[in-house]
């Protein structure tokens, strides 16, 4: 019994790691399985839908929403710049209508999200999170990708935005 805590860690770190992740449009087996829902998400939308967005499934999550291309891609650095860029602008549009200047932008790193498409958790940013370690930039345009599928985070401060980068679950920074 005194392992089960540790089981329990390791089994959550080993279904949130999608650095292998085998979605494959050509396959309906493989699109079956669980980290290729959002995969199946994104097959369901108008083929000229550049983003779109979903209310997070996650009943313990009834404020969040994802951003999401159309487009297949496992990590932010799989889009083009100008995937990039409509994703950005999108989620920040989604997220300035929902929670005026007090929201937050988070995409999770490659070893703790749980599905495989590319996703762009939105909501409001939990108070006292800010970091002094954060880089500043303009607008969507000037937002860093995450090196090697790491995680970030990006909020507004002063007309300018705020991105972090290197934590693998910038999500839990955004009120559920």
């Amino acid at each position: 019994m005194r392992y089960l805590p540790a089981l329990l860690l390791l089994s959550a770190i080993a279904l949130g790691d999608v650095r292998n992740c085998t979605c494959d449009l050509a396959s309906a087996e493989s699109m079956a399985k669980r980290e290729c829902g959002l995969c199946r998400e994104a097959e369901k939308q108008p083929p000229a839908t550049q983003i779109f967005f979903l209310q997070d499934i996650n009943p313990n999550k009834p404020h969040r929403w994802l951003a999401l291309p159309r487009a297949h891609a496992h990590v932010l650095a799989d889009m083009t710049p100008a995937q990039r860029l409509a994703l950005w602008t999108a989620a920040i549009g989604k997220a300035n209508e929902t929670w005026g200047d007090q929201w937050g932008l988070a995409a999770n790193a490659d070893i703790r999200r749980t599905q495989c498409h590319v996703h762009v958790h939105i909501g409001k940013l939990l108070e006292g999170v800010e970091t002094p370690d954060f880089v500043l930039v303009d607008g969507p345009a000037d937002i860093p990708v995450p090196h090697q599928g790491g995680g970030i985070w990006i909020h507004p401060l002063g007309g300018k935005l705020h991105v972090h980068l290197g934590e693998d679950a910038p999500e839990t920074l955004l009120m559920r």
